[in-house]
């Protein structure tokens, strides 16, 4: 997905962009999703001005993930809204500023993928659960809580009082 910027901020129409990516690699380092369809770009790109050009649209993809409570296989269906200003610039690290708002470019030729990707990454869920309401796994045997309880021990005694336990009971 690239755009020419000086041909595109001189002319008046906007350009759109319907495509979907292949961003399997941006989450291969998460063991908790199991798959990644392709990522689908819905974006326009309109000149507004002063040598400013706006990318704005939807990006959607839908995940295979685990829960992370109870390891139950899942669908996540992600949207993000998409919004970047780029503006060219002959020097961009000078110029650019990390709470500026505006993407400096150096080049006529402007790659939306890094900053797709970008958008996913930081989209992307935390934790994953099944339902709010998710159970999950009983530390002690592993039964899913959801399904079944399974009668362990849940009282959790600081190691530091353990000694303590038994005080005050009866002889």
């Amino acid at each position: 997905m690239h755009f020419q910027f000086r041909k595109l901020a001189s002319t008046e129409g906007p350009v759109e962009f319907h495509e979907a990516l292949d961003v399997h690699h941006v989450t291969k380092g998460r063991k908790d999703i199991t798959h990644v369809s392709p990522l689908q770009a819905d974006l326009k790109v309109v000149p507004s001005g002063e040598g400013e050009v706006d990318v704005k649209g939807r990006l959607s993809v839908e995940l295979d993930m685990t829960c992370s409570r109870c390891l139950k296989p899942l669908k996540k269906q992600v949207g993000i809204n998409f919004e970047e200003r780029f503006k060219y610039s002959e020097n961009t690290e000078n110029v650019q500023d990390e709470e500026d708002e505006i993407r400096y470019v150096a080049e006529d030729d402007v790659n939306l993928v890094p900053f797709i990707e970008e958008a996913l990454l930081l989209n992307l869920p935390f934790a994953a659960v099944c339902k709010d309401d998710c159970k999950g796994l009983c530390p002690t045997c592993g039964t899913d809580l959801n399904e079944q309880d399974c009668g362990c021990d849940k009282e959790v005694i600081d190691p530091r009082l353990a000694a303590l336990k038994d005080f005050f009971k009866q002889q």
